[in-house]
């Protein structure tokens, strides 16, 4: 086991920096550098204390500026540790192609199955309901949609939170508005309605999460998330579909393949 010197180093009694962010940066730089990997444990404060020769509340206040940063992860009467949290490439021009559909696989199965991860999807929650103002204007105005609220987690860990609002008159009786829609997902189903999907608009903006999405996503203090918000059109140039999604913003990658000419 290498010595907290050959790990951490030492501070540097010159510099202008706090101490505590003088430690901190010491374990950032480690977790950086794999020093400390993903679920590792991080020395306790006790060791902190008496490799760096400060107070607890130095150590504490430099543990508690990386938890703000939503590298760690203070378990309770167990220590901290590093945050688990392997980011999934999210290929945007190809995640909807149609052959993942005619596999039978949504979207999100596909990104699972290509970051070798097990996807699971909970909170699941199918009900009628009149849209907002901004939903109703981008499916062209219907009185009442079809709204599916799910929670998708990736190894058991929460990664995102996605509402679907269809017009109720394409969704209504429909396997849509089953719980499980079947093979596909959702737009495998619009298209054997007759609904051939032709093209996605992505709006993608980052903020800082909302209480209850600190809460549903489980996310450790001071992580944003990717608020994106995506219309889907069919060949007939209607919206059949809008997607409202919350991402924890260190899950994911964005990755856009763009033409060259």
């Amino acid at each position: 086991m290498p010595s907290l010197t050959s790990v951490l180093g030492v501070l540097d009694p010159t510099s202008d920096r706090a101490v505590f962010r003088q430690i901190a940066d010491a374990l950032r730089e480690a977790i950086d550098k794999g020093r400390f990997r993903e679920g590792d444990k991080l020395p306790s404060e006790t060791e902190l204390v008496d490799h760096f020769g400060v107070s607890r509340m130095t150590v504490r206040n430099a543990l508690s500026l990386l938890q703000q940063e939503g590298l760690a992860v203070s378990e309770h009467g167990k220590g901290v540790f590093v945050r688990p949290r392997p980011p999934v490439r999210r290929l945007a021009s190809d995640r909807f192609a149609r052959r993942h559909r005619d596999q039978g696989k949504a979207a999100f199965t596909v990104e699972a199955e290509a970051a070798g991860s097990r996807p699971e999807v909970d909170s699941l929650e199918v009900k009628e309901e009149r849209p907002s103002q901004d939903i109703s204007a981008r499916l062209g105005s219907p009185r009442k949609v079809l709204a599916r609220r799910r929670r998708y987690l990736l190894d058991g860990r929460p990664v995102e939170f996605a509402t679907s609002y269809l017009p109720l008159d394409l969704a209504r009786n429909t396997p849509i508005a089953q719980p499980n829609p079947g093979p596909g997902g959702i737009y495998a189903r619009l298209e054997e309605m007759g609904h051939r999907l032709d093209h996605f608009d992505e709006e993608i903006r980052a903020r800082m999460p909302s209480p209850a999405e600190v809460r549903t996503l489980q996310l450790a203090s001071g992580v944003p998330v990717i608020h994106l918000v995506r219309t889907a059109f069919d060949s007939e140039g209607r919206a059949v579909e809008v997607c409202d999604t919350v991402m924890a913003a260190d899950a994911y990658v964005l990755a856009y393949q763009l033409p060259a000419n």
